[in-house]
């Protein structure tokens, strides 16, 4: 599959026309290692090192559509790899937005930074996911982008009034994406979609092995 044939399916299955063009702009290819460019575009989680992925172009275009993303805003990704899910989001967000990303593996945060040096409204930080950026908060939307049990304090805490986050929740080997909206400082649930597999939440990169 090429990157015209995957916006047409994309675009059958019925995602809006700023997720398409978002994924038309940011080239994947720059966000996994050479010898994988052949299988950019193929509809599939793709290995970028530490035992970790970059996720199925299905699941993140399903993902960013439940973040109802808008012009503006200021977004948190936890878990964002080698930062291809940052650069979709910058693109939705046009450059008044602010896009923030957290992960554990120093490796994949100095991969990332060079893939994103275009990307002038994103940041990347070698942090633990799960106390969130307090220094930024809040956030608009937050992505989750690993398998959690439930979701860390610090993150729905950092969440704004009317705020969504999005999070892959569930045992190892079968998750929910699970949608949560903050009403009146309550959390509340609003959706689940079942049927997903994520790389496990990281809290200390010395789980991870090595390149």
């Amino acid at each position: 599959m090429n990157k015209t044939q995957l916006l047409e399916h994309l675009k059958i299955v019925g995602f809006s026309s700023k997720i398409l063009d978002a994924f038309s702009t940011v080239g994947r290819e720059e966000f996994i290692s050479s010898e994988l460019e052949p299988q950019a575009y193929e509809d599939t989680a793709l290995p970028i090192g530490n035992g970790q992925t970059i996720s199925q172009p299905y699941t993140i275009a399903l993902m960013l559509s439940e973040l109802d993303l808008k012009k503006g805003q200021k977004v948190l990704e936890i878990g964002s790899g080698s930062g291809y899910v940052l650069a979709l989001i910058s693109s939705i967000l046009g450059r008044s937005g602010k896009v923030f990303g957290l992960e554990i593996i120093s490796k994949l945060v100095k991969k990332s930074k060079k893939n994103l040096v275009g990307y002038k409204n994103t940041r990347v930080y070698n942090k633990n996911g799960s106390l969130g950026l307090p220094e930024e908060a809040p956030f608009d939307r937050i992505l989750i982008s690993a398998a959690v049990r439930e979701i860390p304090k610090a993150l729905l805490e950092q969440l704004k009034d009317n705020g969504i986050l999005i999070a892959p929740i569930g045992p190892r080997f079968e998750q929910k994406i699970t949608v949560f909206q903050k009403k009146n400082k309550e959390i509340i649930k609003k959706s689940e979609i079942p049927g997903f597999i994520f790389v496990p939440f990281v809290e200390n990169s010395e789980e991870q092995t090595s390149e």
